[in-house]
């Protein structure tokens, strides 16, 4: 009787090519990810500052993810050991997380200097 379903062993071997033709959802579940992590770290106060941080964070995720994981690859001296795909997921989180964490600390001091005049 014949198997009717998928071959057990293809779809590990896919996934590589699969990223490789969209790098933008690499970037964009890099991105994603490095915005919600950084909720962990720095909270919002509004849902207004929430909507904001995270639209920066997925902006610069998905702008600034390829120069980001080359850069992180080649100052810990990883690059020969991880996957083009692994380097733009890395450096897209890295990117969202960075200036989501940055926007939210200027939004706070901003606002703290803000009520002092």
């Amino acid at each position: 009787m014949a198997e009717l379903g998928p071959d057990p062993g293809a779809l590990p071997n896919a996934l590589p090519h699969l990223w490789a033709q969209y790098p933008w959802a690499v970037r964009l579940i890099g991105a994603t990810a490095g915005a919600a992590v950084s909720l962990v770290y720095l909270l919002p106060k509004s849902r207004r500052e929430a909507a904001s941080r995270f639209v920066t964070g997925l902006s610069c995720g998905l702008i600034f993810g390829g120069p980001t994981g080359l850069w992180l690859a080649e100052r810990l001296g990883i690059g020969s050991a991880l996957s083009g795909v692994e380097t733009l997921l890395a450096g897209s989180a890295a990117a969202s997380l960075c200036a989501w964490w940055v926007l939210g600390a200027l939004t706070r001091v901003a606002a703290r200097f803000g009520q002092k005049g």
